[in-house]
Parts: structure tokens; C-alpha cells; sequence
């Protein structure tokens, strides 16, 4: 039986359906108390990075998340939640806010849940995501395991051809000294 929603209601979760399917990832987490300075510097922080902080209600972000095709976020939602949005990369945002939050004894925003690729992970997974280089170190590290055989290879043919270069020359002044 579909829910019904006040027309209000009905812009919130289209707004959240758009925010959803446009994501690459997003973090779900507990909202502790944050003061609206921090909030206010928290969306500046996560902006910067390609990333979006909204504090919706559970029902609404359930109707959004099941419009869109993502599953398995029910028991997650509980409480106040706040979500940031990462857009440009799927790390943005898990590291942006470990990054702020883990020098704090008691942090005001706690990891619940998070999704990648409309799959529900748990925290777990979403503090790995934020451990993860960034993309362009990731490249690199794949360009250089890429490189260092083709390395190996011109290597070894050089050393094939000089040798080979050399016997030659041997050989020539062998010739050479025998006329």
C-alpha cells in the first residue's frame, strides 16, 4: 500500500529521490548535538569537497531511498540523521568527515551507515572507504604496477641488444685481426 505524504513532504523526498540516484556514495550518521556554527562550517568543509550535508526526517529518507531502488537502509534509520552526499568521488565525504571528527574524544556526528553504488554498507565499511587513498594516488599506484613489468621487459631486451652489440663488435675485431 503506498505511503501518503503531504504535498510539502512530497518536495522533501523528490529532493532527496535527486540527491540519491545523483550520489556516487552516502554517509548516514547520528547527529549528537551538533551546535548550528558547526553545522554551518561542516556544509562549507564538505562543500569544498564535492560533497552536500542534509538533515531530513527517517520516514522521509526511507520513501526517498525505497523510490530510488535502495533496500535495507530501515534498520539504520533511527533517531536524528544527518547525511552527506558525495557527488565527484565516493570518498569525498567519509574522509572529510573522519577528518574532522576523529580528533574529538566524544564526536558530535557518528557513523551509522553508508551507501555505495545503491547497496547499503555499514559503518565499518564507510570508515574503510574514508582510509581509502585518494583516486589520483590510486591511478598512479596502478600505473606504476602496470609500468614496472613493461620496465623489466625494455630492460631486458636493451640488455639483449647490447650484448649483442658487443659480440658483434667482438667479432668484427676478431675478423679484423685475422686480416
Amino acid at each position: 500500500m503506498p505511503v501518503r505524504i503531504r504535498p510539502e513532504k512530497q518536495a522533501i523526498v523528490a529532493d532527496l529521490k535527486e540527491k540519491f540516484s545523483r550520489a556516487k556514495s552516502v554517509v548516514l550518521a547520528d547527529n549528537l548535538g551538533l551546535t548550528v556554527a558547526q553545522m554551518t562550517s561542516l556544509r562549507r568543509e564538505l562543500r569544498a569537497v564535492g560533497a552536500e550535508l542534509k538533515v531530513a526526517k527517517n520516514t522521509l529518507i526511507r520513501i526517498a531511498a525505497r523510490e530510488v531502488g535502495i533496500e535495507g537502509l530501515d534498520g539504520y534509520l533511527h533517531g536524528p540523521t544527518t547525511l552527506a552526499f558525495s557527488y565527484d568521488d565516493e570518498t569525498a565525504a567519509p574522509k572529510k568527515l573522519k577528518e574532522i571528527f576523529e580528533k574529538e574524544k566524544e564526536p558530535k556526528l557518528v557513523v551509522k551507515a553508508g551507501i555505495l553504488e545503491n547497496r547499503v554498507v555499514d559503518a565499518e565499511s564507510v570508515k574503510s572507504l574514508a582510509d581509502l587513498p585518494a583516486k589520483e594516488v590510486l591511478l598512479a599506484q596502478v600505473l606504476g604496477g602496470i609500468q614496472a613489468p613493461l620496465q623489466g621487459v625494455a630492460g631486458a631486451i636493451n640488455g639483449l641488444l647490447a650484448s649483442f652489440a658487443y659480440a658483434l663488435d667482438a667479432r668484427i675485431r676478431q675478423l679484423e685481426g685475422a686480416a
